[in-house]
C-alpha cells in the first residue's frame, strides 16, 4: 500500500473504535464491573450457586470486552506510531502492512461481538436438522449439513455433542440434535436457522438426473439452571428404549436411550449418547428445558419473532439459502444476498461470510 492508502485505513480505524467505543460504554462497564465484583466477595455470594454462576459469566464477558477495546486501542496507537517513522518499500513498512492486515481482522471479529448482545448470545446452543420431504435425498442433504457444522464448530474451537442421531434407512439422517458449546455459540448460529436448500445432480439416481432437496436447522440456546421453570413428574411421559448410532464401537446394546414426552405442551426429546440411562435422562431433561422456555419466549414474544423466528416449510419458497452444485456452484443466503461460488469451501464449514452478513443486515429475529 501506498502512504495515502495507509492514511485513510487508519482513519478508518479511528472511526470504528470510536464507535466501539461509544457503543460498549468502558466507563459504564467499569462500574457495573466494581458492584459485581463487590457482590462476590460478599461471604453468602455462593449461597445461590444459579446466581453465583450468572455473576461470574458476567464478570467475565466485562473483562472480556474491556480488555478487548483496550488493545485494539493500544494496536492502533501503535501502528499510528510506526506509520510516522516507517519508510515505503522498507522492511518496517512490511511490518506495517502486515500489522495493520491482523488488526482489521481483528476488529471485525469484535464488531461482530458487540452486535452479540441479546440475552442468549453467549450460550451454548442446540441444532437440531430434519430433511424434508424425499426420502433418501433428503436425509442425506441433512448429513451434508450435519457435517458442514461438525467442521464450523471444529474451525472455530467450540465443543460438540451428538445428544440424538436418527439414521436414514439408506442413508443419510432421519434427525440429529447436537450440543455445540463455546462462547457466542448460540449467537452466531442463529443466523442459521431455517430451511436449506440443495440442487445437485443425484449420486441416487441411476439416471443422473438433478434433484431438489431441502432440510430444516432449528437452532436454540442452551438455557441450563439460568432460568427457573417448573416440570411436574405428572406432565411427563418417559419411555425407555435401545440406542441407534452410526454403527462400530459407539453402538449402544442395552435399553439406555431416553424419549420424554411433556404432555401439556406434546414437545418430545431424546438423548441416546450415553451408556448410562440416568445421564441420557439428566441431558434430555436439560434439553426439555431449554425448549419449553424458548417455547414461552416465542409466545410472549411472537410478534416480534425475537428467539423462535417464523415457522416455515421445509419446502420450495422457504428456503433461507440454496447451495448449487449443478449446472452451476453458489450458495446464496436469500435473506442478505450474500453468496461464494466456493461450495465445497462452504460444506467444509467456512460460513463465517453467511453468519457475518446475517449479523450485519440487522435480519435477527
Amino acid at each position: 500500500m501506498e502512504r495515502y492508502e495507509v492514511n485513510k485505513v487508519l482513519a478508518n480505524f479511528k472511526e470504528t473504535i470510536d464507535a466501539l467505543d461509544a457503543a460498549i460504554r468502558p466507563e459504564v462497564l467499569k462500574k457495573t464491573l466494581e458492584k459485581l465484583n463487590q457482590d462476590m466477595m460478599s461471604p453468602t455470594f455462593w449461597s445461590e450457586p444459579n446466581q453465583a454462576k450468572r455473576t461470574t459469566k458476567e464478570v467475565s464477558v466485562i473483562n472480556s470486552k474491556l480488555e478487548k477495546l483496550a488493545d485494539l486501542k493500544n494496536k492502533f496507537q501503535g501502528l499510528t506510531e510506526w506509520f510516522e517513522i516507517a519508510e515505503e518499500d522498507s522492511e518496517e513498512w512490511d511490518i506495517l502492512e502486515s500489522d495493520i492486515d491482523q488488526l482489521q481482522k481483528t476488529m471485525k471479529i469484535f464488531e461482530l461481538e458487540t452486535l452479540l448482545n441479546g440475552p442468549y448470545d453467549l450460550s451454548d446452543c442446540l441444532v437440531e436438522l430434519h430433511p424434508g420431504a424425499g426420502g433418501t435425498e433428503s436425509q442425506d442433504w441433512a448429513d451434508m449439513l450435519h457435517r458442514m457444522y461438525q467442521r464450523y464448530a471444529q474451525k472455530r474451537g467450540y465443543g460438540l455433542e451428538i445428544l440424538d442421531y436418527q439414521a436414514g434407512d439408506e442413508a443419510g439422517i432421519k434427525s440429529v440434535t447436537m450440543r455445540i458449546k463455546g462462547d457466542y455459540a448460540y449467537g452466531y448460529l442463529k443466523a442459521e436457522r431455517g430451511v436449506h436448500r440443495l440442487v445437485r445432480i443425484s449420486p441416487f439416481d441411476s439416471n443422473a438426473r438433478r434433484h431438489t432437496s431441502f432440510a430444516s436447522v432449528d437452532v436454540m440456546p442452551v438455557i441450563d439452571d439460568e432460568i427457573n421453570i417448573e416440570i411436574k413428574d405428572e406432565d411427563l411421559k418417559i419411555d425407555v428404549y435401545r440406542s441407534s448410532g452410526a454403527g462400530g464401537q459407539s453402538v449402544n446394546t442395552t435399553d439406555s436411550a431416553v424419549r420424554i414426552t411433556h404432555l401439556p405442551t406434546n414437545i418430545v426429546v431424546t438423548c441416546q449418547n450415553e451408556r448410562s440411562q440416568i445421564k441420557n435422562r439428566e441431558t434430555a431433561m436439560s434439553v426439555l428445558k431449554t425448549k419449553l422456555v424458548q417455547e414461552e419466549i416465542r409466545r410472549q414474544e411472537e410478534e416480534m419473532k425475537a428467539i423462535k423466528g417464523e415457522q416455515k416449510d421445509i419446502a420450495w419458497g422457504s428456503q433461507i439459502r440454496s447451495y448449487v452444485f449443478h449446472p452451476y456452484q453458489m450458495v446464496k443466503d436469500h435473506r442478505t444476498s450474500f453468496e461464494v461460488s466456493q461450495v465445497n469451501d462452504v460444506m467444509d464449514g467456512d460460513i463465517d461470510g453467511f453468519i457475518n452478513a446475517y449479523l450485519k443486515s440487522g435480519h435477527e429475529r
